[in-house]
């Protein structure tokens, strides 16, 4: 994955915060998946507009205190893991 990839979510996933997270539910499938604070704001930005991982990373640095190649690692797996459950869909540039 590459840091100008684009990912937007799927139509077929409904988000919703509950408590302190973001539950997902894919209509596709009938599974629910948890995000916490961190993970619910990607989830928000995707909402907003296709997202890449670069863009992701700047959005969350700007609003969290951790080291950028810390949040890039971390947004990286979490697209990936989002990409494997089909939530998220590869974007054209």
């Amino acid at each position: 994955m590459q840091l100008n990839d684009r990912f937007a979510a799927s139509d077929d996933v409904v988000a919703k915060q509950v408590g302190g997270e973001t539950v997902l539910l894919d209509l596709a499938s009938g599974q629910y998946f948890g995000l916490d604070l961190v993970g619910g704001r990607i989830w928000e930005l995707f909402g907003e507009a296709s997202q890449s991982l670069s863009s992701l990373s700047d959005a969350i640095e700007a609003e969290f205190d951790a080291p950028r190649s810390v949040i890039e690692t971390d947004i990286r797996a979490l697209l990936v893991d989002l990409k494997d459950r089909e939530l998220i869909a590869p974007q054209p540039e």
